[in-house]
């Protein structure tokens, strides 16, 4: 089995990481689109094209699940990919992280730092609301963070400023704070400095689900199910291979090998 997983960079990584951990007979396609990223600056039109071309390219390389390890991809395009790729199953981040969150919070007053574009789309606002209506959502699109982190992100004092400007215009009432960018796990540990809430990181339960829909697939071919002694993954990454690999190493804590250049039209 395969599974295939994208994202505007490095980000999707802290979902890869989920994956690897919960799940150990299924090797990974990892793409990377570093090279458009970041995509919380671009319209909805643009992010749907540039989905739909990795989707086909996974579809392509015959993987059977596809994550959309991106809010700002989840809230943009994911309709669209399951109304175009209906072979495979589809899972985004956005459904996963709002159910953790309503699951921790006390007090039903939750906090979303993310892209501009997630943040405009209320994606996470919805998602909430539909579970529990009588919740609130503040959500804070953080235009800087995400091209920050893509670079290497360093904890210095500069950006631990920025990064309370940020959250500090969410409303000191909530009690939970989700990470609604792939990318703001790579970060997690400054974040904590800064806010002492219950953080969520919807990264574990995307893994879930891909397992659940796994065994569901191998329930219904027959695939019989057998532990790897190391799960392979190939890294495409459409951008600058050397950055990838510096913060994807640093965060994964382990060498990245076979990460490649996608052919491109």
């Amino acid at each position: 089995m395969k599974i295939g997983v994208f994202d505007s960079g490095v980000g999707g990584l802290s979902v890869l990481k989920q994956i690897k951990e919960k799940i150990d007979f299924a090797d990974v396609i990892y793409y990377g689109d570093s090279l458009n990223s970041p995509y919380g600056s671009k319209s909805v039109e643009e992010i749907q094209k540039l989905c739909l071309k990795i989707a086909e390219f996974l579809i392509d390389n015959r993987v059977n699940i596809i994550v959309v390890a991106c809010n700002t991809a989840t809230a943009a395009a994911l309709e669209t990919l399951k109304e175009r790729f209906t072979s495979v199953p589809i899972i985004g981040v956005v459904e996963p992280g709002a159910a953790i969150a309503i699951k921790e919070s006390k007090n039903k007053k939750i906090g979303v730092l993310s892209t501009p574009l997630t943040a405009k789309s209320k994606v996470y606002e919805k998602a909430i609301k539909k579970i529990n209506p009588k919740s609130e959502v503040f959500q804070k699109g953080c235009e800087l963070l995400c091209p920050m982190i893509e670079r290497g992100w360093e904890s210095s004092e500069k950006n631990l400023n920025l990064l309370k400007e940020y959250i500090h215009q969410l409303p000191e009432e909530i009690d939970t704070l989700v990470l609604g960018c792939t990318h703001y796990p790579l970060i997690r540990d400054d974040i904590e400095i800064l806010i002492d809430k219950k953080i969520v990181d919807p990264a574990e339960e995307v893994a879930m689900q891909v397992l659940f829909e796994l065994n569901k697939l191998a329930l219904r071919t027959g695939f019989k199910k057998e532990k790897k002694e190391k799960v392979k993954v190939d890294y495409f990454v459409s951008g600058d291979i050397e950055i990838f690999k510096k913060v994807g190493e640093r965060f994964l804590g382990e060498k990245l090998s076979n990460v490649y250049q996608p052919l491109t039209d």
